[in-house]
């Protein structure tokens, strides 16, 4: 069977991209998977790298206001939807799937135009203009929270499957971890990191954390600022004579953030879908503090979800103050019941066989 998937512009419409061409592949391993992209989108970089055939078409984000842009945008458009036509009819596939970005729309409306069978999924509590467009064509909307149910037109189209995760989440082996990382397990241990590119209110609201946690035995942190705030921030510590011990540690990046997460005690983060996505399928409480300049501000939507569900507490962008998160760290980490519950209350919103639930769903929908 042959499977055409596009998805792109940023991780949050990609990995689960790959997730599901992953899925599809293990189920069938003689499927033909086709990802479609941008050229200079981050999928031109990430999905060939996967061993996936690739192809690109031409198409530009819309503007929000009327501009020269805006001409700019709907000519690329019509470039898009010529391209996706003429990739459609080369490669004739059985069922297309969506996962979000601009990049979906000529790709998936052709598919339809097409009398394709095709599938789109949301990932985030507010859906993208994209995805909100498309579900009116599509046979079935997949999406990861039941609050995004209400902004579709046709209800009966859509199912909660959960938002695909890297498999390597649920493989982690936890006495390793606490190695690899130096973490004692007896001592409570808080991640903090603002999403792959960083957070600079996240990164402004733990270094004062970092500040009063110094010098105590009772904590350990590791505090992940994203490469382009790193020597800010340790140029910051430099500043206030900040001497940074074992039990607290800061790192641009972290490459071991799937053993930080399962045996982090609490995890204080951004929003994004993804990252919510393993913190839950492992059972982890946090907080939140959604980035406030997402579009839709769908950050802010998702981190209302986990908390309306116990699972997180919400913090806002603009209600971050010098030491807003050093009481509320505090008061979490002390609370073991409290912990216990907001873990629970986390596991039960995680959806660990996302993938195998989307790839059951298009399956219905193939004739």
């Amino acid at each position: 069977m042959k499977y055409l998937i596009t998805g792109g512009g940023t991780g949050g419409h990609i990995y689960p991209a790959l997730a599901i061409a992953k899925e599809i592949k293990r189920k069938d391993k003689k499927a033909e998977i086709l990802y479609v992209g941008t050229e200079k989108g981050l999928e031109s970089e990430l999905v060939p790298k996967e061993g996936f055939q690739f192809r690109t078409i031409r198409v530009k984000g819309m503007p929000r206001k009327i501009n020269k842009e805006s001409l700019v945008a709907i000519k690329e458009l019509i470039h898009g939807i010529n391209d996706a036509k003429k990739i459609i009819k080369d490669f004739r596939p059985n069922v297309v799937i969506g996962t979000g970005g601009y990049v979906c729309g000529p790709v998936v409306y052709m598919a339809k135009k097409k009398k394709i069978p095709a599938l789109i999924h949301e990932q985030n509590a507010f859906p993208g203009i994209t995805n909100k467009i498309l579900s009116r064509y599509v046979d079935k909307v997949a999406v990861t929270f039941d609050e995004a149910k209400k902004y579709f037109k046709y209800p009966d189209r859509v199912l909660n499957t959960g938002n695909p995760i890297r498999k390597e989440i649920l493989e982690i082996n936890k006495e390793e971890a606490y190695k690899v990382l130096d973490i004692d397990k007896n001592i409570p241990f808080v991640l903090s990191f603002g999403g792959s590119g960083g957070q600079k209110t996240l990164n402004d609201a733990m270094y004062y954390f970092i500040k009063e946690s110094m010098g105590k035995g009772d904590i350990q942190i590791i505090h992940v600022t994203g490469k382009r705030f790193y020597d800010e921030f340790i140029d910051r510590l430099k500043k206030d004579n900040i001497n940074l011990n074992k039990n607290i540690r800061v790192f641009p990046y972290l490459y071991q953030i799937p053993e930080a997460i399962n045996i982090a005690t609490l995890v204080v983060t951004s929003s994004g879908a993804i990252t919510l996505a393993e913190i839950s399928a492992v059972g982890v409480p946090s907080i939140l503090i959604p980035k406030s300049y997402t579009a839709e501000n769908h950050q802010e939507f998702n981190a209302r979800a986990f908390e309306n569900k116990g699972a997180s507490i919400l913090v806002l962008e603009k209600d971050i103050k010098e030491n807003t998160l050093n009481d509320i760290i505090y008061s979490v980490i002390q609370d073991k019941e409290r912990l216990a519950q907001m873990a629970s209350k986390s596991k039960k919103l995680g959806k660990i066989d996302a993938s195998e639930r989307i790839v059951e769903l298009i399956n219905t929908i193939v004739k």
